[in-house]
């Protein structure tokens, strides 16, 4: 998504490979790793690393970064219900809407199945039934 000034200045991308030529913003993992974006359409599947004024620890700092697209500073690919409220009042538009991956998750992720603590193993048995 992007704010409507800012597809007003840069235009709107029609395909995934031209968020190359605009501005966008990115989240880092604690690990380092900076995550690709994905796009699918008809079977085609795109894969881009686009650059752009703001990168973000995951996280701690979405909000700094869906702050960021709402005033114009480039293009946000985040989870759309994260991005719903923005959607919602007008201050972010959906962007390549056709090519969104869908979302099957949630995921859990945890270090091994043996040995689980107490806690996190009531929390991964209560998420299976929900």
């Amino acid at each position: 998504m992007a704010s409507p000034a800012y597809l007003a200045a840069r235009g709107l991308p029609r395909h995934p490979r031209e968020l190359l030529d605009h501005a966008c913003l990115r989240g880092q993992f604690a690990s380092g790793a900076i995550p690709t974006w994905e796009f699918e359409c008809e079977g085609e599947l795109v894969r881009i690393d686009p650059s752009g004024p703001l990168l973000v620890r995951l996280g701690a700092a979405v909000d700094l970064a869906i702050d960021a697209a709402v005033a114009g500073l480039g293009v946000i690919y985040l989870f759309e219900e994260w991005l719903r409220p923005q959607f919602d009042r007008s201050a972010l538009v959906p962007v390549l809407e056709p090519w969104w991956p869908s979302f099957t998750g949630p995921f859990l992720y945890y270090p091994g199945r043996r040995h689980l603590p107490a806690p996190l193993r009531a929390f991964v048995d209560f998420i299976r039934t929900a």
